[in-house]
């Protein structure tokens, strides 16, 4: 029987041991199979990690938010690849016993990585995040300057009222009015910027109404600044929408501007007095009946007073203060402006520079022009309005000043308060016959692009953000109005038309805009005989598929004088299209148009034929009898995808000038050879239409020609954009000499720039961009021309993305002028680039020039993984090369680089603002000693970045100094640091005193924040042996002190301040022998100190009055916050601190995680300064026994309450030695209490009451026998569980 049982039982037993071993005995023999495993999921890793990096930066760059699990993912698996890089290490050192391994290492080694790579396959899992980030609520451009506020008595005195009335309960709309030009709209914006800085809303909002509001517009923006998304289309639908979404919004402030009449609120959706208390509305006008029917609180603006408009008047006009004869006329003219801050402005730019016969001249204007007054409209700003206006002739000759006023007059016809195109203007211009003695277009367009700049100097009309748009004040738009109401030009502007107004024949300009598509009494026929200019532009509607305004042929039969017809969003047959014998010019802008074609018979006098976003049926072979036709623009145009063009049509428009097709098209580039006018060209081209012969046009001034994908981009001209084009690309080469801006995308065949595309040197190119051209090597190759050529002397701006065989910049020896303007330079993904900028092969001409890189300011490196210099400067070299323009430097994942900037080069980095560095792998130093033969003199004064602002350096394993061998003089302006997994850290800044004995500060450093993360092994940031520092010097570091100070010191500049992962930090400052303040630190957070004892000293934590947060996680040796009274040394005494209250008064947060040493968290007589307390978090701190320690054994008689009125969320969890929360004998209650969690705290005497108002109540029993006392207002009363208790909903 035994020789039965005993095989089975070995069987078992080997089974289970088996079975037991077989994870262990896997570690031995599939070490090979894990390493690969594990080598491979980190690399899938870091490149997800880097594609997600360059979402999240492309998201910012959109100025988007970022979403929280992807920053939490970011952060995770920049922790994992931190920490595994160690492992990376193992392995290879592992290698180095490939013939006698350690086979207990071996083990080891194969059993972290197999724990490893599960977690780095799950991070890699869920890295697909559909979108990175979303848009962030808009700011509002308004508020971001007021330049322009004249900081008058009246404007003082009316912001000191509206701020009172902001903050005023009871008061929810303010109406602040006064004369047109006086500066109510300034006055608004500044009270905006005041109120969005000192954060006193949460959201503050502007929009403009005027005279004729267009509500779905205002919606718009308004939703936009609440980062709303409609879903319904109704204008009453989105009201209520965006009414909900501002409720939930607890403080907004709304500014009208330009409010013409009584007008509800609730309109646009705007929720104010009981619908919301917190929503205040201020809005600007010129009539104060509007501000008594709105129940304003009414608030004037009044005019400057004598000295006020003087004084802006002077400043304007650039006049000395003196008594000069001619002050004393500029005086009179002042006066006549009649305090207004708009006609001043206005006044003051027409005779700035005049002599004195001139001011003379323009006082008796004045004084000749006293019927010119109409206070009901525009008050007294119509005469200085109308010497401005004349002046423009001034000096010019008549005929070109009636010209630049016509073109005055053309700008009021647009709507109000609307962003103006230069370019419709242009084709307007042209139409009425602005500058006739001007033959081309090309010319013309010079002309009028001059008149407005000279409009915009008299004040006459507004600059815009964008350099295609201007802009007209209102005001000064109603002054244009009022010129036009009368006499030979007679002009009539109408907004928002729901019927058709009374007009007679008089007219020569009419605009009616955002007339309604279902329009009352439209006329068939209207007689306008003298009429030349007419704009029509029907409702514009989300949807294009929605009716359009529709307008019949006849429509148009007595207008024979029509020179200028621009429609938008109108619907017309050209079947029967009358004859219009002087229409010059004819612009459809999102129109549809039906038997194109068909009519253009009708218009032989056509010059200017525009078609933007609109619907045709086709261009036709009639095209060619307009035989006038200078300019043609087709730009989004077709119901098609392609526009299809006749072949051989666009040849035979030979009087063409300007070409501008802007939508896919099978147009041949080599129908253009025979437009020998042509000065203008805009094309978009696939790959097919580029022929192999070049093309010649030889009067081709400005040209955009696209080989892909279009983006339109008019201030670019003279652009060639090519992409995937794999043969000759010789079709350009005519163009290439004056090309300004650049961009070949999968361009093949091309080993250089110069000379195989360009031999004379693309010396008028400003931008260059270069992607996916797999046989470029350098831009310029000069083995053959040794430094003669002049070469890429313009160049701004360099991009060069993805190019594999890229070796460099130049090959053989830099040419003249080469790069001398370069600005901006970025670079990704260039896998062969070993050295960016060689400055070791110059010719004698280049040594002579200015230093070369002297005008760049920004450097971006991103992948570059070969590359081991950005510049090669020889010792004898140094003085020719400068990055004293140098602002922002950005390096990522270049891991073959060791040393970012050689010392020479750092000496002149005088204006180096933000420096950004990261994941550079063997990164050693960022400013070092790049060759062992560049020394620097000892008698050089070494003084590098006094304009750093930010210095930021992520996962550098291998970088030791940010400075070696240098000293770091001044850093007058450093605000931030953040260094993050930079394991070899030795030192950050040699802050030693310089040989003439001055000291080294950072007086900046801490009004943003310091961060120190994972520096294992630095021993410093700075080293100083200064005696005395001067205010605000940091000196951190992983020794066992952070701060070390040496005589009485403030730190009092520090408002953040982060350290994590200091290993070897036990104490953060030691003041026991001197007076240390952070009086405005706001926030400390302190992660991963493990071997940290204590946080603050008793005279420590008198200084932190403005302390807010306060998070200390996984500092495993702290004892205590703060040491007690018995734990400070005498010598520490600057003053008996004990009678000195300690305070905490704005603290709002505390969290303590995993602090297992921790044994109380605050002394018991902190409970009465935390009085802004709003949460307290205490988890997983083992040995805590109690939260708020009575320091002296103290007998409670009677129990005592105490109150927490501000705390909101209070956790305790996984704490299994706490006993109390507060002392014996003491009651508390927590009436704004809204979450309360504890959970596995066994030991805790503290009971936790819920009464009948959902107000909780803290008590620790006195005997531990006792029970809770019953009352008929406890609700519930809990000892020793889990409790998870939320506030209901009321």
């Amino acid at each position: 029987m035994a020789e039965y049982v005993a095989p089975a039982a070995v069987r078992i037993v080997a089974n289970e041991a088996k079975e037991f071993a077989s994870p262990y005995l896997r570690y031995f023999f599939r070490y090979g199979q894990i390493v690969e495993d594990f080598k491979n999921q980190r690399m899938a890793l870091k490149l997800t990690k880097q594609r997600v990096d360059t979402d999240v930066d492309e998201a910012k760059r959109q100025t988007e938010i970022i979403y929280d699990d992807v920053k939490n993912w970011l952060r995770s698996a920049e922790q994992e690849l931190e920490e595994t890089q160690n492992l990376q290490d193992e392995i290879d050192r592992v290698k180095c016993f490939k013939w006698c391994p350690k086979w207990g290492w071996r083990y080891s080694l194969s059993k972290k990585l197999a724990k490893k790579t599960p977690i780095i396959s799950k991070l890699f899992e869920t890295s697909n995040f559909a979108q990175v980030g979303y848009r962030r609520p808009l700011q509002g451009i308004e508020f971001i300057t007021s330049a322009d506020f004249m900081d008058s008595e009246s404007s003082q005195s009316a912001f000191n009222q509206i701020m009172e009335a902001i903050n005023a309960k009871g008061v929810n709309m303010i109406g602040l009015h006064g004369m047109p030009g006086v500066g109510k709209t300034t006055l608004a914006k500044e009270v905006g910027k005041h109120a969005r800085e000192q954060k006193l809303f949460d959201k503050v909002v502007m929009f403009t109404m005027s005279q004729n509001p267009n509500i779905r517009t205002i919606q718009d923006k308004v939703a936009e600044m609440f980062g709303l998304n409609f879903h319904t289309n109704t204008e009453e639908g989105r009201a209520e929408e965006l009414f909900r979404s501002m409720q939930r919004v607890n403080k907004i402030l709304v500014i009208v501007d330009d409010l013409w009449e009584e007008f509800k609120m609730e309109r646009i959706g705007i929720p104010f007095g009981d619908e919301h208390e917190g929503c205040k509305i201020l809005l600007t006008t010129r009539r104060q009946q509007v501000c008594t029917k709105m129940n304003c609180k009414e608030i004037q603006l009044d005019i400057l007073s004598e000295d006020e408009a003087w004084v802006l008047f002077r400043d304007k006009t650039g006049l000395e203060d003196d008594c000069s004869t001619l002050n004393d006329v500029a005086k009179e003219v002042a006066a006549q402006c009649k305090g207004l801050p708009l006609a001043i402005v206005v006044v003051a730019k027409a005779l700035k520079g005049e002599s004195l016969n001139g001011w003379r001249d323009a006082n008796q204007r004045f004084k000749d022009s006293t019927h010119l007054y109409d206070e009901e409209v525009l008050g007294g700003v119509i005469e200085p309005l109308k010497l401005s206006y004349d002046y423009l002739k001034k000096g010019i000759n008549q005929m070109t000043g009636n010209h630049i006023q016509m073109c005055f007059l053309l700008c009021s016809l647009f709507p109000e308060d609307k962003e103006i195109s230069i370019e419709i203007l242009i084709m307007c211009g042209i139409g009425v016959g602005l500058f006739p003695n001007v033959y081309s277009i090309e010319d013309k367009r010079k002309k009028i692009i001059e008149a407005l700049k000279k409009l915009q100097k008299s004040g006459l009309l507004l600059e815009t953000d964008g350099a295609d748009t201007i802009r007209i004040h209102d005001v000064i738009r109603d002054f244009a109005h009022w010129l036009t109401s009368t006499g030979e030009n007679r002009f009539m502007v109408k907004d928002k038309l729901k019927e058709w107004p009374h007009m007679d024949e008089s007219y020569t300009a009419i605009a009616l805009w955002n007339c309604s598509s279902i329009i009352k009494n439209f006329p068939d026929k209207v007689e306008f005989s003298k009429l030349k200019t007419l704009f029509l532009e029907g409702e514009w509607k989300r949807n294009r598929d929605d009716n359009f305004l529709v307008v019949f042929g006849t429509f148009f039969e007595e207008m024979k004088a029509l020179q200028v017809l621009l429609l938008k969003c109108v619907s017309f047959s050209l079947k029967g299209f009358p004859s219009l014998p002087n229409l010059k010019t004819l612009c459809c802008v999102d129109c549809e148009l039906e038997n194109f074609s068909s009519s253009l018979t009708n218009m032989r006098s056509l010059e200017i034929l525009a078609l933007i976003g609109t619907k045709i049926d086709e261009i036709s072979e009639e095209l060619v009898k307009l035989s006038a036709l200078k300019y043609f623009c087709l730009s989004g145009v077709g119901v098609e995808k392609e526009m299809n063009i006749p072949p051989n049509l666009v040849s035979r428009l030979t009087s063409l000038q300007e070409l501008y097709v802007e939508t896919k098209n099978n147009l041949n580039l080599l129908e253009l050879k025979s437009l020998s006018r042509l000065t203008a060209l805009s094309l978009e081209l696939s790959t097919n239409q580029i022929p192999q012969e070049d093309f010649v046009l030889p009067k081709l001034q400005r040209y955009d020609i696209v080989g892909g994908y279009y983006s339109s981009d008019r201030e670019a001209f003279r652009r060639l954009n090519i992409q995937n084009f794999s043969s000759s690309i010789s079709a350009f080469n005519n163009l290439f000499c004056n090309v300004e801006e650049l961009s070949l995308r999968n361009v093949g065949g091309q080993k250089n720039i110069v000379p195989s595309i360009d031999e004379m040197g693309v010396n008028e190119l400003t931008s260059l961009h270069l992607e996916s051209c797999n046989d470029m090597e350098f831009l310029i190759d000069t083995k053959k021309d040794q430094g003669s050529t002049v070469a890429f002397s313009n160049l701004v701006e360099l991009n060069i993305e993805s190019m594999v065989s890229l070796k460099g910049l130049c090959y053989g020896v830099s040419p003249s002028r080469f790069l001398q303007n370069l600005k901006q330079v970025s670079i990704e993904r260039c896998e062969e680039l070993q050295v960016i900028f060689q400055m070791d092969k110059l010719s004698e001409k280049v040594k002579c020039q200015a230093p070369l890189l002297s005008n760049l300011t920004i450097l971006k490196l991103y992948s570059l993984p070969k590359l081991e210099r950005i510049w090669e400067v020889k010792q004898s070299h140094r003085a020719i090369a400068s990055l004293q323009s140098l602002k922002v430097v950005r390096i990522d994942y270049c891991d073959n680089l060791k040393t970012i900037f050689s010392p020479c080069l750092a000496l002149s980095m005088l204006h180096l603002e933000e420096l950004y560095i990261r994941y550079c792998d063997r990164l050693e130093q960022v400013i070092g000693f790049g060759q062992e033969d560049e020394i620097i003199e000892n008698d050089s004064p070494l003084c590098c970045l006094p304009k750093l602002r930010i210095l930021r350096i992520q996962i550098c394993p291998n970088l030791k100094y940010v400075c070696a061998n240098t000293w770091t003089q001044g850093l007058q302006s450093l605000e931030s640091v953040y260094i993050r997994g930079c394991s070899q850290l030795i030192q950050v800044f040699n802050m030693e005193q310089n040989k003439h004995g001055q000291d080294i500060v950072l007086p900046e450093l801490g009004s943003q924040k310091l961060v120190l993360h994972n520096v294992e092994n630095s021993s410093q940031l700075c080293n100083t042996d200064v005696p005395v520092l001067n205010e605000g010097c940091i000196v951190v570091g992983n020794h066992k002190e952070v701060f070390q100070v040496q005589g009485g010191y403030s730190f009092s500049s520090i408002e953040k301040l982060e350290l994590r992962n200091l290993f070897e930090v036990q104490v953060i400052w030691n003041d026991f022998a001197q007076v240390v303040t952070l009086e405005n630190l706001t926030t400390l957070r302190l992660s991963g100190c493990k071997k940290l004892r204590y946080i603050f000293s008793p005279m420590m934590a008198h200084s932190l009055s403005h302390l807010k947060v306060l998070s200390i996680i996984g500092c495993e040796e702290i004892e205590r916050l703060i040491l007690a009274k018995d734990q400070v040394s005498s010598s520490s005494s600057n003053g008996d601190t004990s009678l000195q209250p300690m305070s905490f008064p704005n603290l709002t947060e505390i969290v303590v995680i995993n602090c297992k040493n921790l044994n109380s968290l605050f002394p018991f007589g902190f409970i009465y300064v935390l009085s802004k307390l709003e949460t307290l978090i205490v988890r997983g701190n083992s040995k805590l026994e109690q939260v708020f320690e009575l320091e002296d054994e103290v007998e409670v008689v009677a129990e005592e309450e105490m109150k927490f009125d501000k705390l909101k969320w209070l956790t305790l969890q996984e704490l299994p030695g706490l006993i109390h929360f507060f002392p014996k004998g003491y009651h508390s209650v927590f009436p704004a209490m809204t979450q309360l969690k504890v959970r596995d705290c066994p030991k805790l005497t503290t009971g936790f009451i819920i009464d009948s108002e959902d107000f909780v109540h803290c008590k620790t029993k006195l005997v531990e026998q006792d029970a809770v006392e019953e009352s008929t207002s406890v609700r519930d009363a809990i000892f020793n569980e889990n409790i998870y208790w939320s506030r209901r909903r009321r």
